[in-house]
């Protein structure tokens, strides 16, 4: 099984390290969606599978938290799983979002901690998932 995930994120650089993070992880991968900002991260959404969105929370046109708002009010998006990655200090912020039932993991990170927080919140069991890759 892949799976397919959608970055968000503003910065192109940090798209690549998530990308190269994520293939270093071990997760099968199918499609890795791009969008800069979270409009054009809502209208990927709109036209692909995904099973997972990875999203920045800064960003122009519409920042993560609004495009989590959207998601959530959004029948066919509401119960896609979200992990945002941040540099984000602010802990009102981070409880905020966790409340609206996203994961949050803080930049940097390493690719076994990103494995593991993706595998958690798509109820993949590790060990499981590396058995059948066998």
């Amino acid at each position: 099984m892949s799976f397919n995930i959608l970055l968000v994120d503003d910065s192109a650089v940090m798209r690549e390290i998530i990308k190269k993070t994520l293939r270093l992880s071990g997760i099968p991968l199918g499609e890795l969606l791009e969008g800069a900002n979270g409009k054009e991260g809502l209208e990927l959404l709109n036209n692909n599978w995904v099973d997972l969105v990875i999203a920045d929370i800064n960003m122009p046109v519409m920042d993560g938290e609004e495009m989590l708002d959207a998601m959530k009010k959004d029948e066919n998006l509401k119960d896609i799983p979200v992990l945002v990655v941040s540099t984000e200090g602010s802990e009102s912020r981070i409880e905020r979002l966790k409340a609206k039932g996203v994961r949050f993991l803080r930049k940097p990170f390493s690719p076994e901690k990103l494995r593991d927080e993706i595998y958690d919140l798509l109820g993949v069991n590790y060990h499981e998932q590396r058995a059948d890759d066998f």
